[in-house]
């Protein structure tokens, strides 16, 4: 019901004043500190971690194992070979165009590592700094001691560009009482266990010197591993051999992907020609040192060794003049197990390490450079470095005759299929001369470092090794030259299972009876019983025969 005053009135509203529609200057002002200051505090802690991922990347590179030796940059990095596919050699005619790109190729992984161990007692004492001679110009050595984590770097920087070798349990152990494991160093690819020293080294060398190249002047198992491995490192590698070299090391530099050339008579005019090079184009003149690097490398053989044979009782390492794995080797079992024993095996002809642990220094009388049987074990001592961590680690240097040698390297190539040098048998000649009979019944390893051994001397030496284990024999004795003497003669070694080898007559120039001639026959036997009862069949029936004596 509508009322008769008419609609009612609306409310008088508040006249207050109305509230203000945005927030006071002073709140505008602090939220806006606020935020400055929040955005601030990201900045610097973004800015704080980029620094401190900087510094951090600095102090890994700093903790590189140090290589003094070869005046390092601290900024190189680490490799660890190469990845996937192998990289072409390097042409001559690239080598001026040979850059950083070119180096890394984008198939290279790179890191860096940093080894601990405490127990270096052994080692801290066993090399002290001794000031190195100035002839030495290819590497500045500051002889720092060498430590086990050097070892463990080395072991850990090359293991994708080397083998790691088999320690096997040989054949020979029952023939000489004691249990032989064959460390088989001969199966690296160039031959020689050279590689592990001469890869660490190129691995340690600075960039800028990597890109410019490195040159050499022998024909040893060191030069062969620098070409090889500089060449898989995209190194640039020149060779400098003399005009006497024998063909096939020449082939196989060049096989390897080295730059050969070929200058001067001698070794020492290649050296000469090499040094040269290196100061006119900045290459880096490498020989066989005993730096802390090279000697790292080489002693990754005894890392290796004591982890494929457990409970070794003792090693045996090819000695002589380059006694670089011996060291190094010697370094890394004596701080694993200072028990067992490293024993050093070098030619009787020439006791370089003998004479130079009696003399205190490098004894360099008793060396031979040229000689092409021996190799390296008859080379100069190189290096006080390894002298003294011999005469501290080393527990016996035996010394044995050529024949003996020969003999092992007989025994190698029967027993073990193994076609390896003197370097490589001269340890097992140790064994096989009975050098060292206080190791019977115990747990041996032997090193077989070097399997590269011409072709021509590899005849040599197994034609003398038969006959020095009294296997081939030679004989003469006369017999009248009628029909049927010769058939009965030949009868006569059928029997006694003699094989003829050679067989000749003379008849000129004899000085017996008319009508007679003089049998000179080379025969085959199983051993020295053997050839001893044909000795006795033949006296028994020929009076007369003469045996030739070895």
């Amino acid at each position: 019901m509508v009322s008769p005053r008419g609609p009612p009135r609306a409310r008088p509203m508040d006249m207050t004043t109305p509230g203000p529609l945005l927030p006071p200057y002073v709140v505008v002002v602090g939220v806006l500190l606020r935020l400055v200051v929040y955005l601030v505090a990201v900045l610097y802690s973004y800015a704080e971690q980029l620094f401190l991922k900087k510094d951090d990347n600095k102090i890994k590179k700093q903790d590189i194992p140090a290589v003094c030796d070869l005046h390092c940059c601290k900024d190189v990095p680490v490799r660890n070979g190469l990845i996937g596919q192998k990289p072409p050699s390097i042409n001559p005619e690239r080598l001026k165009d040979f850059g950083e790109e070119d180096y890394l190729n984008g198939d290279v992984k790179t890191w860096e590592m940093k080894i601990v161990s405490r127990n270096e007692e052994l080692l801290r004492d066993a090399l002290s700094c001794i000031p190195q001679p100035s002839s030495r110009t290819s590497l500045a050595s500051c002889n720092r001691l060498i430590r086990f984590e050097d070892i463990s770097a080395a072991a850990f920087k090359i293991q994708c560009g080397v083998q790691k070798t088999p320690c096997m349990y040989s054949r020979l152990s029952k023939q000489y009482g004691m249990d032989i494991y064959l460390k088989k160093e001969f199966l690296q690819y160039t031959g020689s266990v050279k590689e592990r020293g001469v890869l660490y080294l190129l691995m340690s060398l600075p960039q800028e010197q990597q890109r410019k190249g490195v040159i050499v002047a022998s024909d040893s198992n060191f030069s062969m591993a620098v070409a090889h491995h500089a060449s898989e490192l995209r190194v640039p590698v020149f060779v400098i051999l003399c005009t006497s070299t024998a063909p096939a090391r020449v082939r196989m530099c060049r096989d390897y992907g080295a730059m050969v050339i070929s200058y001067g008579s001698t070794g020492k005019d290649a050296q000469l020609h090499a040094r040269r090079l290196a100061q006119e184009n900045g290459y880096l003149y490498l020989e066989e040192e005993d730096s802390a690097v090279y000697l790292s490398g080489l002693g990754t053989v005894g890392l290796e060794m004591y982890e494929q044979v457990p409970k070794l009782d003792a090693v045996i390492f090819p000695a002589g003049g380059h006694c670089g794995l011996l060291a190094g080797s010697a370094a890394a079992l004596k701080h694993l197990n200072p028990h067992i024993s490293v024993i050093g095996v070098e030619s009787e002809s020439f006791p370089v390490l003998q004479e130079s642990l009696k003399a205190g220094h490098p004894n360099d009388d008793q060396a031979c450079n040229n000689h092409h049987f021996y190799g390296d074990v008859s080379g100069v001592c190189f290096g006080n470095n390894s002298l003294q961590l011999t005469g501290k680690l080393v527990d016996k240097v035996v010394t044995v005759r050529e024949e003996d040698i020969l003999i092992s390297m007989l025994r190698l190539l029967e027993y073990e299929r193994a076609t390896v040098d003197a370097e490589g048998a001269i340890g097992l000649a140790a064994l096989v001369a009975g050098k060292l009979p206080e190791l019977k019944g115990k747990r041996v390893a032997v090193v077989i470092c070097s399997g590269n051994l011409e072709l021509h001397l590899l005849q040599q030496c197994i034609a003398r090794a038969l006959t020095l284990d009294n296997r081939v024999c030679r004989f003469s004795l006369v017999i009248s030259d009628c029909p049927g003497d010769m058939s009965k003669l030949l009868e006569l070694l059928a029997r006694e299972e003699a094989r003829v080898l050679d067989i000749k007559q003379e008849r000129t120039f004899v000085t017996s009876e008319l009508f007679t001639v003089e049998v000179i026959c080379t025969v085959e036997t199983r051993d020295k019983i053997h050839t001893a009862q044909l000795r006795n069949a033949l006296l028994e029936r020929y009076p007369t025969a003469a045996w030739t004596e070895r």
